[in-house]
């Protein structure tokens, strides 16, 4: 399989500087690293990005997130290596990726329990995280970047 493109991010090079440094602030916040990795991984899987789920598990497993929580992230719900703070993240990770899939995408009941566990500053870190790595998905989705080729 080869990519159709360079990522437009690169191709335009003016483009990735803004967005890496949307991602610098989002980790600058206060929210665990680890944390915002498993935000990441988690949409990454369910938008299908094979190079962003590839990139994800290598940078989450570097900032720490354990092989079992790596391995369970997809499935949280069931898995016992999260806390409520993490299942209330990954819950808004998947509901704001998942935009489409009811009327009211990010339910009150979905945002009320993110709300219980962080702040509006940490709230707005990991609604960017989610967003930047939506971002990204479609990006190499879109052109079909290769998981595990770096460049």
């Amino acid at each position: 399989m080869q990519p159709r493109m360079r990522n437009p991010a690169v191709v335009l090079p003016d483009a990735m500087q803004p967005i890496q440094a949307i991602l610098e602030t989002a980790h600058s916040a206060g929210v665990d690293g680890r944390l915002l990795e498993l935000v990441h991984l988690r949409v990454s899987q369910i938008n299908g990005c094979s190079a962003c789920v590839d990139g994800g598990a290598r940078t989450a497993r570097k900032a720490g997130v354990s092989d079992e929580r790596l391995a369970t992230v997809a499935a949280w719900r069931e898995a016992p290596y999260f806390t409520a703070a993490e299942r209330a993240a990954l819950a808004l990770a998947e509901a704001a990726t998942r935009l489409a899939d009811r009327p009211d995408a990010v339910s009150d009941e979905v945002w009320d329990t993110a709300a219980t566990y962080f702040d509006e500053q940490r709230l707005a870190a990991i609604i960017l995280m989610i967003g930047v790595t939506n971002l990204f998905n479609r990006l190499n989705a879109t052109t079909r970047q290769i998981a595990g080729a770096r460049g």
